[in-house]
């Protein structure tokens, strides 16, 4: 196509890089593009017509304001940051092949993990999955882009911090002696990078289709149909992870409670010709295994929380 592509991202420093491998990648298929960074969404006005579309993500939110408004043509998201329901006119055209789905400990040395140590994350799900093998351990809130949180972890009196693997490989921070946390089911899509267009820019549409990874569409596809499911609307500690090996898709996916005291788990495995509706019927024996009743006193535990 004669167009430049408008590649929108936001300007952290792994967004950049996730937003770069897209541009090379379009570039070598002939086409013109151009990087258009955008900032937060504190930093914009968010008019009533633009939440009535959908819009829930707080980390695409600015993005989707941005390719709303025709101010960029696709945005380059980490997929495990989208929320399942894209905005009204908004799709995805790609799934770039997926890095490793791991999360890893940085830490300050590992003899803590026996006793008492205090670890730090912003996410639930790595919360209560840690505080079921570590019960002893205090886990305190880190937030921000994965250059500010080792920054933080360097300042503080921690003792380790959990980060997505493929995000510090990625922009080539992830230190040596990093502990793989194999047991720790990952977030749905974690390590994914997922291309999203307008559905009516037609052109874009099809130009960005190409770099579709079909084995890493089909597996998050699966993960977030779960994590859909299972949600309703509400933030839970969920992780989930398909894996596809000799035409067969092998899911595991957790629910756990907040403090990590109990979890229901489901592993599962189908045809890959056979995945239709598998996130879904994962997620409905979850809940009928209890996890009905664990969603609705992490939803009353998060509702008291905030007020």
């Amino acid at each position: 196509m004669s167009k430049v592509i408008r590649i929108g991202t936001r300007d952290s420093e792994l967004a950049l890089w996730q937003a770069n491998t897209v541009q090379e990648k379009l570039e070598t298929l002939g086409h013109n593009t151009t990087l258009v960074p955008v900032k937060s969404a504190g930093d914009l006005v968010l008019d009533k017509p633009l939440y009535d579309m959908g819009i829930t993500g707080i980390f695409t939110k600015s993005l989707d304001i941005a390719l709303l408004k025709g101010d960029i043509d696709i945005a380059v998201h980490s997929m495990k940051d989208v929320p399942t329901q894209l905005p009204k006119g908004v799709v995805k055209t790609a799934v770039l092949e997926r890095a490793v789905s791991t999360d890893i400990l940085v830490h300050k040395g590992t003899d803590f993990l026996e006793g008492k140590g205090t670890i730090a994350t912003g996410s639930l799900r790595r919360k209560a999955q840690w505080l079921a093998k570590y019960p002893k351990h205090k886990m305190v809130d880190l937030r921000g882009n994965v250059n500010s949180r080792l920054i933080k972890l360097i300042e503080n009196d921690w003792n380790g911090a959990i980060f997505a693997k493929a995000g510090l490989e990625r922009i080539k921070l992830l230190p040596k002696d990093a502990v793989a946390l194999d047991w720790m089911v990952p977030a749905p899509a974690q390590g994914a990078m997922l291309v999203v267009a307008l559905e009516k820019n037609t052109e874009v549409v099809a130009a960005t289709a190409s770099l579709n990874h079909t084995a890493s569409d089909i597996a998050t596809a699966i993960e977030r149909e779960f994590l859909r499911t299972l949600e309703g609307g509400c933030t839970a500690p969920i992780g989930a992870l398909a894996t596809i090996k000799d035409d067969t898709v092998y899911f595991k996916g957790c629910l756990h409670a907040l403090d990590g005291s109990t979890f229901v788990e489901v592993i599962k495995e189908r045809p890959l010709g056979k995945v239709a509706g598998f996130g879904k019927s994962c997620a409905y024996e979850v809940l009928e295994r209890g996890g009905k009743q664990l969603m609705e006193d992490i939803k009353n535990e998060l509702n008291n929380t905030v007020h």
